[in-house]
């Protein structure tokens, strides 16, 4: 875990960036796996594009079971095979809804912190429900290049159910305050895979050399990086 002074100006140990989905995906592989807020209902473009983390967790896990409170999602969820399904649910009272039976080796948690009301609850809730798990969560970075540099002209890049946004100490604070012993904060690199599904022709080259252009500025500067994962021991 990260050993910080909390001083304005102190170096910050700051890994190296991943791509996002080939780490979890390579977190998942012959695991069981719960995965938390997964429907990720506003970008069902990317299902058949390699970047829906769903499918792409779906392809090497050994369980997978989702949970998301999506209203597209019917009461009874969805059963994609014997192995995977998806239950419409809370994810503050997975306690009622018999989940710690499964015996979960890693839970997911992509892009869902942002959209919480109460993130550091959810955290303690992880911790009390499965001791000794795996828990990854990824979420956008608050000092994203895309970010700032939508500012110079008066633009931001949120969601419009998004509550709040993070950075490296306020990620690490949080897993201080949940009790957790043992985490690590990785980068990782912004995709605009909506952008260019949703293009045609030189406006998909231009999104895709931006794309190539910004991976690259993330290489160098990793707290410029799209977003952060946070791999954390429950």
């Amino acid at each position: 875990m990260p050993q910080l002074h909390y001083t304005p100006g102190e170096k910050l140990p700051v890994a190296k960036v991943k791509d996002r989905i080939d780490y979890l995906k390579a977190a998942c592989v012959n695991q069981s796996v719960l995965d938390l807020g997964c429907y990720d209902e506003t970008a069902l473009i990317k299902k058949e594009s390699g970047r829906y983390l769903f499918n792409e967790i779906d392809e090497v896990a050994k369980f997978h079971l989702g949970v998301d409170n999506s209203s597209l999602l019917p009461e009874e969820g969805i059963t994609i095979s014997d192995k995977s399904k998806i239950l419409r649910g809370d994810i503050y009272n997975l306690d009622k809804m018999n989940i710690a039976s499964y015996n979960f080796d890693v839970i997911i948690a992509g892009e869902l912190i942002e959209h919480l009301s109460d993130t550091l609850l959810f955290l303690r809730k992880m911790k009390e429900w499965f001791p000794g798990k795996r828990l990854i969560c990824t979420t956008p970075n608050t000092t994203a290049l895309h970010n700032m540099v939508f500012t110079l002209v008066k633009r931001e890049s949120a969601h419009i159910d998004h509550l709040q946004v993070y950075s490296y100490k306020t990620l690490n604070t949080l897993c201080r305050h949940a009790g957790f012993a043992d985490w690590q904060i990785i980068p990782y690199h912004v995709k605009f895979t909506e952008m260019k599904l949703g293009a045609k022709g030189i406006k998909r080259q231009i999104v895709g050399a931006s794309e190539s252009i910004v991976n690259g500025i993330e290489r160098l500067f990793p707290m410029s990086a799209g977003g952060y994962m946070v791999d954390i021991r429950l």
